[in-house]
């Protein structure tokens, strides 16, 4: 059964991108190729030349449904589309579809839907590249102990943090500029490729569709394009969900009630059971469809493989995977938005964390001052690793003040200017520019097409 207002009546993605994919937007980018092909056609002097207008009229009269419904008797969408198209657009129904194959006609549609896809996706990449880069500034200052393997490893602030998710956010921002180039492109040659039905006017029939629908030809294609392109997008689709997967099991972690430093502050009831509990249900939304997005690339790559001039074992499968995955971020997209807008920072609880190891988290830093005294840093290491499994009570600079080994390399003050966390962290300003800068640089530089449906 076709659903008459979305092809895919999901939960999930936002009225705008799922309305790409209704019933109604698909035929009628079937039928915006089929009218660009015809007008093509009568340029190319092979049809009159005003027909596409009146096919153009004729269209808009058909039911979408009716696509369909004739599909379920004959077995093939364009086919059926093109029977109704010739039996009801009167003299110049017949010239409707001349010459094409039906991937002529899907794989351009599914340029025109993807191209209107992208520019929704992009849209709502920077509108999160732009919040994590406020974040990164507006806590630039907000100590944090940064972790390695679920361990306390050395201070850094959230501002670095939300810096580092800028920057895996641009690259895939690019990724998605990148790939239209190979992706949005015209497919107008035929059976196998060969433009043979229109003899030595095929690259002039190319030309005029290309134009007419603001889209460069592939080079060269099969009956198909090739699906590399599709690949592609879901492939950089699910990169970009994994970083945002990233980013909320970030949040996910750091809500923990044992670390407690990050929370949604949402007012809605945490569990149906237990009135105290604050979980972080938008991060965890996140990290349940970025599951969904990784599982459907394995699904593009295999079309990729088809066989001689193409079969149709792409055709079903895409039909479930580009929505999904397209409807699958767009969500994810949405839902991090919210996040951002609503995470809090609990900076006396950061704090309170940075300095629960008594100063062993600078340890690090010990055995680098140790090496400028002379030591050879293996010796440092081992030296300052001993003293730390041995703190009793005491701080780091307390432990090594008393060392007979350590206590006259230091003083107490030089120790205290260097083992705190404004000392570890006096680069990450300088970092947290640099990715923003770059960040700016690639929204504003890597322009996407101008074209729109």
């Amino acid at each position: 059964m076709i659903d008459n207002v979305c092809v895919f009546n999901w939960r999930y993605g936002s009225p705008e991108l799922r309305r790409l994919f209704t019933v109604e937007n698909i035929v009628k980018n079937y039928i915006r190729v089929e009218v660009a092909l015809l007008k093509a056609l009568g340029e190319a002097g092979i049809a009159p030349s005003q027909c596409f207008l009146e096919v153009e009229k004729c269209a808009n009269e058909i039911d979408p449904m009716e696509i369909y419904r004739r599909e379920a008797v004959i077995g093939h969408d364009i086919a059926a589309l093109s029977f109704i198209l010739g039996e009801k657009c009167g003299e110049c129904g017949k010239y409707v579809h001349l010459g094409a194959t039906s991937y002529d006609i899907v794989d351009t549609a599914w340029a025109l839907i993807l191209r209107d896809a992208l520019n929704i996706i992009r849209r709502k990449l920077k509108n999160v590249i732009e919040k994590t880069g406020k974040l990164a500034l507006e806590h630039a200052d907000t100590y944090v102990i940064g972790r390695t393997h679920g361990q306390h490893a050395l201070p850094i602030t959230f501002g670095f943090k939300f810096a580092n998710y800028v920057y895996e956010f641009s690259r895939s921002y690019e990724r998605l500029v990148e790939l239209e180039k190979r992706l949005v492109r015209l497919k107008m040659s035929g059976s196998v490729g060969t433009m043979a039905s229109w003899g030595d006017k095929g690259f002039l029939i190319e030309e005029h569709v290309g134009r007419e629908l603001c889209l460069e030809p592939h080079q060269i294609t099969t009956q198909v394009a090739p699906r590399d392109g599709f690949a592609e997008l879901a492939a950089a689709l699910a990169i970009l969900a994994s970083q945002l997967d990233r980013l909320a099991l970030e949040v996910r972690e750091l809500s923990r009630t044992e670390i407690s430093e990050v929370y949604e502050a949402v007012e809605r009831v945490g569990s149906s059971v237990m009135p105290h509990k604050r979980n972080p249900v938008t991060a965890e939304r996140i990290s349940g469809l970025a599951k969904v997005a990784r599982s459907l690339v394995a699904a593009a790559l295999e079309n990729i493989v088809l066989m001689h001039e193409r079969d149709l074992t792409n055709s079903s499968s895409e039909r479930v995977i580009i929505p999904h995955i397209l409807l699958t971020v767009d969500q994810m997209l949405e839902d991090t938005i919210k996040l951002l807008s609503v995470i809090r920072i609990d900076e006396e609880k950061a704090r309170f964390n940075l300095d629960l190891t008594r100063g062993a988290v600078y340890s690090e830093l010990v055995v680098a001052k140790l090496v400028e005294k002379g030591w050879a840093r293996h010796e440092a290491y081992m030296k300052v690793k001993k003293i730390v499994e041995n703190l009793h009570g005491e701080d780091l600079v307390e432990a090594i003040l008393r060392d007979p080994d350590l206590s006259s390399y230091f003083t107490e003050s030089e120790l205290r200017s260097t083992l705190n966390p404004e000392y570890a962290t006096r680069n990450t300003k300088k970092l947290i520019e640099r990715a923003l800068n770059y960040a700016q640089r690639t929204v504003s530089e890597a322009s996407p097409s101008k074209c729109s449906n």
